[in-house]
């Protein structure tokens, strides 16, 4: 379910039944997209792995070892069919966690590009945070607008109009909403 609903922005847009849920939902799902990787997760990236056997090795740049822990279930996105699901951790190490895989043959150690997503059990629902929701849906409403109004761009700093409705201003213009809830992580650059 998106942080913003189809029924929310139908009320917000003022649209009705003038287009299909489907096109709305598209619109909140990408809403979803740009703000939830922004957003506190328990979460790590994985930057390579290898595979012996049926034991997959997962590799980070950081300590894991006070992170994950042997029984617990993880799950993988972004590191190919033997790896993605729900793995259950069978070793811990210092920048490395093993699961078991359905791979059938050795494989060396090599990179992931982009890195694989590791996440474990998430602790906060931020479907159930207020300032986070208001963000996605002024983040939907700004995708909407750029979607179905031409030439309708926010104005930059000089007050010049400006046709990039989706610039990196997006974020900047929930940013104060979103404030609490940022991951480190996400704010580079």
């Amino acid at each position: 379910m998106s942080l913003a609903t189809v029924a929310e922005m139908k009320s917000v847009l003022g649209v009705g039944s003038l287009y299909p849920d489907a096109t709305i939902q598209e619109v909140c799902d990408a809403a979803d997209s740009v703000l939830i990787p922004m957003l506190w997760a328990n979460t790590n990236f994985s930057v390579s792995h290898k595979n012996t056997g049926t034991v997959g090795t997962l590799y980070f740049t950081e300590s894991v070892k006070e992170i994950y822990y042997v029984g617990q279930t993880v799950n993988i996105s972004g590191a190919g069919a033997h790896f993605n699901g729900n793995k259950t951790i069978t070793a811990v190490s210092d920048k490395s966690i093993n699961i078991t895989t359905n791979h059938v043959s050795d494989s060396p150690l090599h990179p992931f590009n982009p890195f694989a997503t590791v996440k474990a059990t998430e602790y906060e629902d931020w479907a159930e945070d207020m300032a986070v929701q208001q963000a996605a849906l002024m983040i939907a409403v700004e995708i909407w607008q750029a979607r179905t109004s031409t030439l309708t761009g926010s104005n930059s700093v000089d007050f010049q109009p400006s046709p990039y409705r989706m610039s990196a201003q997006l974020l900047a213009k929930v940013r104060g909403l979103i404030a609490h809830a940022l991951d480190p992580r996400s704010m580079v650059g």
